[in-house]
């Protein structure tokens, strides 16, 4: 018979732990990888393929780590070439004006306000952001965790680049401020 402390210990862990269990529902393929990629790209860099649903971050030549990733819906994607400038942990979020007007039935108490979800694990950004710049200027556009592990695989952002929380984390600690991204 299971005690009541056993109980609510397990409970409370897969509490502390969404990212845990959620990366392991993820389809194994958008697991990260060591992967051989093209000699000539230089280290470090980070391309996307939003197509496949796959980030390679380039960090040595011919090598790269590649994450499986949730992308933008169709006409709300990032493409072109950036550069991360700004890397945050736990950040908070505000949706953008146009994300507000979009769909006010989902950001409406943002409206009329300078209202921002703190960062935590119910924040939709997740565990970690890194911020894309053109010209010295936020594109608003971020790779980051997310809450929503289902979305990896899939087109379904509002046009930032979403990672399981494991994986934005070990992106994050690899990845060099001024590191050139290209979104194809």
């Amino acid at each position: 018979m299971i005690s009541r402390r056993h109980f609510l210990t397990v409970a409370a862990a897969g509490v502390a732990t969404p990212a845990i269990v959620s990366a392991q529902a993820v389809d194994p393929v958008f697991q990260p990888q060591r992967v051989r990629v093209k000699q000539s790209l230089g280290s470090p860099q980070i391309l996307i393929l939003p197509q496949a649903h796959f980030l390679y971050f380039v960090d040595q030549p011919g090598s790269a780590l590649r994450y499986g990733v949730g992308v933008g819906r169709a006409g709300l994607e990032f493409t072109g070439e950036a550069t991360i400038q700004a890397k945050k942990e736990w950040p908070t979020w505000r949706p953008t004006q146009e994300m507000i007007e979009r769909e006010p039935q989902t950001y409406g108490r943002f409206a009329g306000n300078d209202d921002v979800q703190p960062g935590g694990p119910g924040n939709p950004l997740g565990a970690r952001a890194l911020y894309l710049f053109q010209n010295g200027r936020d594109t608003f556009y971020r790779i980051h965790g997310t809450n929503a592990p289902g979305s990896i695989g899939r087109s379904v952002s509002n046009g930032c680049i979403r990672m399981l929380n494991d994986h934005v984390i070990d992106l994050y600690q690899r990845v060099p401020i001024g590191t050139k991204v290209t979104v194809l």
